[in-house]
């Protein structure tokens, strides 16, 4: 009986812990998810497609274009309400306001004025939970509580259309490119205390966001900023690469880096896609362009990378295949979705998703040989700028005002 029920403990443990396992491995902790990708972590599509998904939920938030965070049984929620921005805590089965902070928020002024709401995505690490402000101004809470633990608000130069960019952190650190046009820095603060660890200076910010690579051991922070794309070393702050990527009249860089390895892919609005392969020459690093596709580039979105090809949304508004070792096109959907440019696609396993600011959920299939629409679905009554969070059956739509819940049944 002992051995029994010594045997019974051991598989009882199992079982909590693959399905803590299974909750943490559908966690989307920052922006473009756990691993600034796009990839959606246990997934299982359905047999055959509903017509519709069930709506379970509608939280009224306040303004924003920011992605919420999903940790656990918490959402995390970046808005605007009247002249403050906020931080909420959300139940994410019901929807119900757990805690919330707020600040005095700057005024979004000049033709970003329709967007007033926040951006930036929060990123939940290490029990905190970190955003960044329209006017720049960087705050550290307890992810339990709400409780500030610091705010910075040193930098109160923005960019001409505020701030987008989701901080990232890394190895203790919070990391985030601050400042306005042509005086910015990549800024490391401790994640703990949120005292300087280092800064570099040399661009300012863009409207994307920064990703981490690892080149032949070394850890280093790739970012698309204002007029160049550069990769900062984490544990000092020191450039180790930089290459041009300018814009020209009213373009403006505003895609996250891809990292595939030591590969490097960039794209943007009227500049094409582009790769680049990172590696050390002696002591120092080096980039050297792999391919360049003029045809293709994005608009404010970034394309997905997923078993060598690459799935975006185009500045002249269809979604793309892109050959990610050649270059090459594969394919353009000839179909015009949503206005702007804006859109989010992520990869889920046996299928895709994309969601343009028209708000219809696209369910495709993946492959280099043609677009296959498997499923749409109206997801909201107004536009959508901020990325869907796909957990299991759970699909949380923000839009201009709300989070919605939505679920495949």
């Amino acid at each position: 009986m002992k051995n029994a029920n010594r045997w019974m403990g051991v598989v009882l443990s199992v079982v909590i812990l693959t399905g803590a396992t299974c909750a943490l491995a559908q966690d989307w902790t920052q922006w473009r998810g756990a691993g600034r990708d796009a990839k959606v972590a246990g997934f299982t599509a359905p047999a055959a497609w509903p017509k519709e998904l069930a709506q379970k939920w509608k939280a009224e938030v306040g303004k924003g274009d920011a992605t919420p965070a999903l940790v656990g049984d918490k959402l995390y929620v970046f808005a605007r309400q009247g002249d403050d921005e906020v931080t909420l805590c959300l139940d994410a089965a019901t929807g119900k306001e757990l805690w919330k902070d707020k600040y005095a928020a700057t005024a979004v002024t000049g033709a970003a004025a329709r967007h007033p709401g926040p951006r930036s995505s929060p990123t939940v690490a290490d029990g905190k939970v970190i955003t960044l402000g329209v006017g720049g101004v960087l705050s550290c809470l307890d992810a339990a509580t709400g409780k500030v633990a610091w705010r910075n608000e040193e930098f109160k130069a923005v960019p001409m259309f505020f701030v987008a960019m989701s901080p990232i952190v890394v190895d203790g650190l919070c990391i985030a490119h601050l400042g306005g046009k042509g005086a910015g820095a990549i800024v490391a603060f401790d994640l703990a205390s949120g005292a300087q660890k280092w800064k570099w200076t040399g661009d300012g910010p863009a409207y994307g966001s920064p990703v981490l690579m690892t080149a032949d051991g070394t850890k280093q922070i790739v970012q698309q900023a204002e007029k160049s794309i550069v990769g900062i070393a984490v544990a000092d702050g020191k450039l180790l690469w930089q290459v041009a990527a300018p814009t020209q009249g009213r373009v403006f860089n505003s895609a996250t880096p891809i990292v595939d390895g030591q590969t490097v892919i960039y794209t943007g609005q009227g500049g094409g896609t582009k790769a680049v392969k990172v590696e050390k020459q002696g002591d120092a690093f080096a980039a050297k362009e792999l391919w360049s596709n003029a045809e293709l580039g994005t608009g404010f979105n970034t394309p997905v990378l997923k078993d060598g090809f690459l799935y975006g949304f185009s500045d002249k508004g269809s979604l793309f295949c892109i050959d990610a070792k050649t270059g090459k096109t594969c394919w353009t959907d000839a179909t015009k979705r949503g206005q702007g440019n804006f859109a989010a696609v992520l990869d889920a396993g046996a299928c895709l998703f994309a969601l343009p600011s028209n708000s219809e959920l696209v369910v495709f299939k993946p492959g280099d040989k043609e677009f296959t629409e498997l499923a749409k679905y109206k997801v909201s009554e107004t536009p959508t700028y901020a990325t869907p969070v796909i957990a299991g059956k759970r699909v949380f739509v923000r839009d201009q005002d709300a989070v919605i819940l939505w679920t495949i049944e």
